[in-house]
């Protein structure tokens, strides 16, 4: 019984890739317009885009989207986002599930890839990790994107968390943009994306499962400075590590 579940996770994998090319395909054209346009009217084009393309992807792969805490997005307010990152299926879900128009931080190498790279690249902010140049560059893009009025979602771990534990220790990064703009931290929570495509199995296998992402009430930056980056940053971690350990088993 074990063989079959695991070789059924590699047709499953092949499945949901498939899907997810053939809906690629179809979105790629809208996708490709939204870059005619510069930045807020481009990102505010785009996400309904990714969400419509989430929306029927997702469910087609039996993943379907649960969300929790769409309230705390006040209206004319933007915020950023920061969100755990347990697994590569995490970017089809927090970006275009953050309620209004958002930029995220994203690798270089990724916006390579034939047809999927341009769309990689129009929602995201892209980064050389190895280049300090491209590292403070992307740090005043990220302002410029808050002085919009667009939503930053960002990974403050920096990597996929293959460790045994909930959360791994985050980077400055996020914390000081937030301080910088005096923008709310909102902290999200997804759930189930290891299980659907755990990092310990092969490249090429996978498991569907219900997500669920869980957005929690905003930090407020106003008054901070930077010297206040550590306490803000171990703040929302405590946060999320004490909601995710308290959620994880109840879903």
């Amino acid at each position: 019984m074990k063989s079959i579940r695991h070789f059924l996770g590699y047709v499953y994998f092949f499945y949901a890739i498939t899907l997810f090319v053939i809906t690629m395909l179809v979105v790629f054209v809208p996708v490709w317009f939204t870059t005619l346009f510069s930045e807020p009217r481009r990102g505010r084009l785009l996400h309904p885009v990714f969400k419509t393309w989430m929306s029927f992807f997702l469910p087609l792969v039996f993943c379907p989207v649960r969300r929790k805490g769409k309230h705390y997005f006040e209206k004319g307010k933007n915020y950023i986002v920061v969100v755990n990152h347990n697994s590569l299926a995490d970017i089809p879900v927090s970006s275009p599930w953050i309620p209004g128009a958002n930029k995220t931080l994203a690798k270089m190498e990724m916006a390579r890839i034939p047809l999927f790279g341009m769309i990689y690249k129009a929602g995201s902010i892209l980064v050389n990790r190895k280049s300090e140049g491209s590292r403070r560059e992307s740090f005043l893009k990220m302002q410029e994107m808050l002085d919009m009025g667009l939503h930053l979602c960002l990974y403050p771990e920096g990597t996929r968390n293959k460790t045994d534990k909930p959360l791994q220790q985050f980077y400055d990064g996020a914390f000081i943009a937030a301080i910088k703009a005096q923008k709310p931290i909102i902290p999200a929570l997804i759930f189930n994306t290891r299980i659907i495509y755990p990092a310990s199995k092969s490249k090429v296998w996978a498991t569907p499962r219900p997500i669920h992402i869980h957005f929690l009430q905003p930090v407020e930056t106003v008054g901070l400075s930077l010297s206040d980056t550590a306490a803000l940053k171990q703040k929302v971690h405590g946060i999320m590590e004490e909601y995710f350990v308290k959620t994880k088993n109840a879903l």
